[in-house]
């Protein structure tokens, strides 16, 4: 009978004592792990400290009528002045080639920013026709402020609403592939020791910022070479933090809300340690830059959107059939079943766990290096993602990699169609409180139909669309 004051938690922790003892010292293991979080900082650049920059982009942005997808090119060239509350001129400067110029100011104060319209090639002409931007000292949150300026004419012309759903449901298939990505190893986590791990979106935020360190700060291919050393040092910075942390609280019987608490402040101390060591702003890679639509039938997707969907689904596929068909994923399964019925059997619990730490750390890392090229790597990128994939985790089945892998995808697809609404009364006439169905809700609360969906599901079906019933008392 499972007991609710830790007859739980003690089954787990007795399982995670089977096995091979560690050779190393707790005191070791933790300078090694001190040591893998100065992966971010071997190559990085110091963290500028006293100039404040205002950067000005000016691009080229045509808006395809029929998928409703921008395509953006920089304008070199282009002369831009910043001047001062008094209008005095503060700086100036002409855009290079990635469209980018960035004008010192001694103070963060009021600026008016103007783009000289005759510098623009022959043809070009300001979207909006305004050629100023003001800056007030509050728009000054970090050292930087940045400014877009946009030429081109977007075309207006409406998008069919199956056009649109088509469009949405792939770009949420994608994303769908990148979160199961990411949730697999917490599903796997979590079915092996019973822990929550709170800390699971920082090693997504991990794979992320070495892949932008290694390509953009030393050139290296993103595709061959600094995403395959990100994901490797992704999956042992995961091992470091089961051995240093977790393994050590297992073996001293620690409670799984104890350690679900630790895991919280993991999570804290990690994110103030990418933010002391790449800064606050966001980083854009240097691979995959300026892509250009392509149409693909009804949708459009860029080459890296197809590339990091392809690479995504092998991925999954690959640990789908080692799960079902290696000796290592049918141990893995069976310590998620039964973790003491599998140490009976001859399973080493121990080594089960530690494989399972270095895989989900190695999928995390890939699933932010894929999604870091879609919004940009930053310290909070994988904390953004962590209640989506406890989200689908729960949808699909807890402890499940399969429902994981479910559960995620299916978010991913909610999240993003859930802006366009549902084609019904067409004309209106639904009472306010339930407008958004017609209209879609707004981009910036599209995360919030998910969640909903989650409670509905757990309502109806509380081991998860994939999980299975279990006897808990």
């Amino acid at each position: 009978m499972w007991h609710a004051g830790g007859g739980f938690e003690q089954a787990r922790g007795n399982s995670s004592d089977d096995g091979a003892q560690l050779n190393l010292r707790p005191r070791h293991l933790l300078g090694l792990l001190l040591a893998g979080l100065t992966v971010l900082g071997l190559f990085a650049s110091p963290v500028d400290a006293a100039d404040f920059t205002i950067k000005v982009r000016v691009q080229n942005q045509v808006k395809d009528a029929t998928t409703g997808k921008s395509t953006k090119e920089p304008i070199a060239g282009v002369k831009i002045t910043v001047t001062g509350a008094d209008g005095a001129v503060v700086g100036e400067g002409l855009t290079d080639d990635s469209g980018l110029v960035a004008i010192v100011v001694p103070l963060k104060a009021a600026y008016t920013v103007t783009l000289d319209e005759s510098t623009l090639p022959e043809g070009f002409a300001l979207e909006d026709g305004v050629p100023e931007r003001s800056i007030s000292e509050d728009n000054f949150l970090t050292d930087t402020v940045t400014i877009t300026f946009f030429t081109g004419n977007a075309e207006r012309t409406s998008v069919g609403y199956w056009t649109q759903l088509a469009q949405r449901a792939a770009d949420g298939a994608r994303f769908g592939l990148i979160l199961a990505m990411c949730a697999v190893g917490l599903s796997l986590i979590y079915g092996t020791t019973g822990l929550t791990n709170f800390a699971h979106g920082e090693l997504v935020t991990f794979g992320a910022l070495v892949a932008y360190i290694l390509n953009t700060e030393q050139h290296l291919s993103l595709l061959f070479l600094a995403a395959p050393i990100a994901i490797i040092a992704g999956g042992f910075f995961g091992l470091l933090t089961n051995e240093v942390v977790y393994s050590p609280l297992r073996r001293r019987k620690i409670g799984l809300i104890s350690q679900m608490i630790v895991s919280v402040g993991i999570s804290i101390v990690l994110k103030n340690v990418f933010l002391r060591i790449v800064g606050g702003r966001p980083k854009t890679f240097a691979s995959f830059k300026n892509q250009v639509c392509q149409q693909m039938g009804p949708v459009c997707v860029t080459p890296r959107e197809t590339i990091t969907a392809v690479i995504s689904l092998v991925l999954l596929v690959l640990v789908g059939v080692a799960l079902q068909k290696t000796r290592i994923g049918k141990a893995t399964r069976a310590v998620s079943d039964n973790s003491e019925l599998a140490s009976s059997t001859g399973i080493d619990s121990q080594k089960i766990i530690r494989i399972v730490w270095l895989v989900g750390g190695m999928l995390a890392a890939a699933g932010g290096i894929f999604r870091g090229l879609d919004e940009s790597a930053s310290p909070f990128l994988g904390g953004g993602l962590l209640f989506l994939m406890f989200a689908g985790i729960t949808f699909g089945g807890l402890g499940s990699a399969y429902g994981a892998l479910v559960g995620s995808f299916v978010i991913g697809l909610f999240v993003e169609t859930s802006v366009i609404g549902i084609p019904i009364a067409p004309g209106g006439g639904l009472p306010a409180p339930f407008s958004w169905l017609h209209t879609g809700v707004p981009s910036e609360l599209k995360v919030v139909p998910a969640y909903v969906a989650m409670i509905i599901v757990l309502l109806v079906r509380p081991q998860g669309i994939l999980g299975r019933r279990e006897r808990v008392g």
